[in-house]
């Protein structure tokens, strides 16, 4: 088998349906396999959606990312597995891209490839900020490919070879309210305040002045957030404040 499609999902029902769309292209093209590895907490219709798509799924306990991730190319059969969140969608462009790709074989130095990604949020797709292009590692040589244990906030895929970049982009939906952005954005501040405690770090109170004005100037001025308008200086404005979040919790640890 070429190609196996894992998707970490955990009550994704609103999205899982058309993320499995759109993988359309590469089952019918390629024969790939769908493996959506469900969180086992996961209580809401996606199990039923996916199964009634024609995908495989597979309940398992919550270990974090890189276990999940691991767990999922453990199950897979493919030669290659492309990881697509349930939240982001698989463009025409870009099926068109993976089956040319996989059919001439790729090169055997070759052990991953890097795909852009289109992010939106509240319906937009933005430019600046740091969020474009994007190139997420999520195709993977499986015999060659893992993911590592100590990095829980970010995943990170480690390759026995060279990596190279694809040109067609997935589609992700981001953020669509605030509340979800602010949920999101809590999250990652608690991991990594934990991980900072972990290293033996400390708050100093210059972190509260300089640690948001820092990422701001990165994200907004030097990254280009400001050619996305208000909906760019909201996202930037939203990650200066949670890295005031993330040293007020490592203060409290």
């Amino acid at each position: 088998m070429l190609l196996s499609v894992a998707i970490l999902a955990s009550n994704e029902a609103a999205h899982i349906g058309a993320c499995l769309a759109s993988l359309a292209p590469l089952r019918d093209q390629l024969g790939a396999e769908v493996l959506v590895l469900l969180d086992a907490r996961s209580h809401d219709a996606t199990a039923a959606i996916a199964l009634a798509a024609g995908a495989q799924v597979c309940g398992e306990v919550w270990r974090g990312f890189p276990a999940q991730r691991n767990r999922a190319l453990a199950l897979c059969r493919g030669a290659w597995v492309l990881f697509v969140d349930a939240d982001e969608r698989v463009t025409p462009e870009l099926a068109a891209e993976l089956i040319a790709l996989l059919r001439q074989p790729p090169p055997d130095a070759i052990a991953g490839y890097r795909i852009p990604r289109y992010n939106s949020f509240f319906g937009r797709v933005v430019r600046g900020g740091g969020w474009y292009p994007d190139p997420q590692l999520r195709l993977l040589r499986r015999s060659r490919a893992h993911y590592d244990p100590a990095q829980h906030v970010h995943e990170v895929a480690v390759l026995d070879g060279r990596e190279a970049l694809l040109t067609q982009h997935l589609y992700h939906l981001n953020i669509e309210r605030l509340d979800e952005l602010w949920r999101k954005q809590s999250r990652y501040a608690l991991a990594e305040a934990r991980i900072l405690a972990a290293q033996g770090r400390h708050t100093r109170w210059r972190n509260y002045l300089g640690a948001p004005a820092r990422e701001f100037w990165r994200r907004y001025v030097r990254l280009g957030g400001w050619r996305d308008g208000a909906v760019g200086l909201l996202l930037c404005g939203t990650l200066a404040w949670f890295e005031v979040v993330k040293f007020a919790i490592l203060h409290r640890s």
